[in-house]
């Protein structure tokens, strides 16, 4: 397996996972040394001549030094030749599907992932003649029927799925899909590069809300892509560039920011989440556990076969929606708000936060969902936050 070039003015000639986040992009100033590279707030650059641009910048829409440097990491991270940040999740999402389809053509989706995919897929690019066609990825039978019926244009899936946490067999889709001549698409932003590599597994692109475990801290939104094929490379690099919907300097620094931890802090999260799971399977008034580590999840051989570790959301089903709704309401430490993968601990409540868009649809969230969010707080206050709310019901 090639990995992606690191500029040979780069400080190490890193390999390893942690390494790559760490050093990948992270060119140092020539005149000052610096270790942590320059916030580049610049919107535009001066030309020696016209049309001579000192290190390819011209624009701040059309390149930023630290954009730059955050895409190289990205790439690095995730083994991918090309990596492009955007303003959000579904800019990145947005600017991918409308670089490889065009009217009449169709993505095959899972039947659980993120509601606003959905919204963007159907809603938005729905009457532009995009359709849309769900099936449940974790059924492979499913999914070659479904591809030997009518092979799309795209397959998405997303693994682990929000908020259900199912689990896709990456290698068997994408053998699925590629032979169908699909574009392979993998969400990999529950599990991030430090937990799962998607193009490793023969995906041709790689999706993240940078907003959750890249960035890592709450405090930045962004999306990117990360993919091989060169030709595809240049179509989203244009349409990045021609409607703009790029990351901020000030963003892509504290995206960078986050990642140079992330594989530490998906350990930890993953081993709370864990923790945390075992625990509510356990108690009387928790009708379901979901999360991949536990070995009744009917994912859980796959995830273990292709993730490092299981991640950091864990979601549940109480015995009533009102219930459901009175946990959420209830929490001391977990903090009711939207969002994931940030250190702190959240809770959500699908059905009428994140997956409000998706009701009355193939890909609505039973009510009796709460969806939480495992930050790095000491373990043992979760648990009793977990337990105080439960008695409470």
């Amino acid at each position: 397996m090639t990995l992606p070039h690191i500029n040979n003015s780069d400080r190490a000639a890193a390999r390893g996972p942690e390494s790559l986040a760490i050093h990948a992009g992270q060119q140092s100033d020539p005149t000052t040394g610096d270790v942590i590279p320059a916030l580049h707030l610049s919107s535009t650059y001066v030309q020696d001549g016209i049309g001579n641009f000192r290190g390819g910048f011209e624009y701040g829409r059309s390149g930023n030094p630290t954009r730059t440097a955050l895409e190289r990491q990205l790439a690095a991270i995730e083994r991918g030749a090309h990596a492009f940040s955007f303003s959000s999740g579904l800019a990145a999402e947005d600017a991918l599907l409308r670089a490889v389809l065009r009217p009449g053509d169709e993505v095959l989706l899972g039947s659980d992932v993120y509601g606003g995919t959905f919204r963007l897929i159907s809603r938005v690019l729905g009457p532009w003649g995009v359709n849309v066609r769900i099936v449940d990825f974790g059924n492979l039978a499913a999914v070659a029927a479904a591809i030997e019926a009518r092979p799309p244009q795209v397959v998405w899936l997303e693994t682990p799925s929000n908020p259900l946490l199912n689990i896709s067999d990456i290698l068997g889709v994408a053998a699925l899909g590629r032979a169908a001549g699909a574009v392979v698409v993998v969400d990999n932003t529950f599990a991030s590069p430090a937990l799962q590599q998607p193009l490793v597994l023969g995906a041709d692109v790689v999706v993240h809300s940078v907003t959750k475990y890249l960035g890592g801290h709450s405090d930045v939104v962004g999306g990117a892509l990360v993919l091989n094929d060169d030709a595809l490379a240049e179509k989203v690099r244009f349409l990045q560039f021609a409607v703009g919907a790029i990351s901020g300097p000030h963003d892509a620094w504290l995206t960078t920011r986050g990642i140079k931890t992330l594989s530490v802090r998906m350990r930890r999260h993953s081993e709370s989440a864990l923790t945390l799971a075992e625990h509510l399977a356990a108690h009387p008034k928790v009708d379901r556990v979901f999360y991949p580590g536990l070995r009744d999840h009917p994912g859980h051989e796959v995830a273990a076969r292709q993730m490092s570790a299981f991640g950091g959301v864990v979601s549940i089903a109480l015995d009533t929606a009102a219930n459901a709704r009175r946990f959420a309401e209830s929490t001391r430490l977990f903090t009711l708000a939207e969002s994931l993968g940030g250190v702190e601990s959240l809770v959500g409540y699908p059905d009428a936060m994140t997956h409000a868009s998706v009701r009355g649809t193939e890909l609505a969230v039973p009510p009796e969902v709460v969806r939480l969010s495992v930050g790095l707080e000491t373990i043992e206050d979760l648990l009793d936050d977990v337990d105080q709310t439960l008695a409470g019901l």
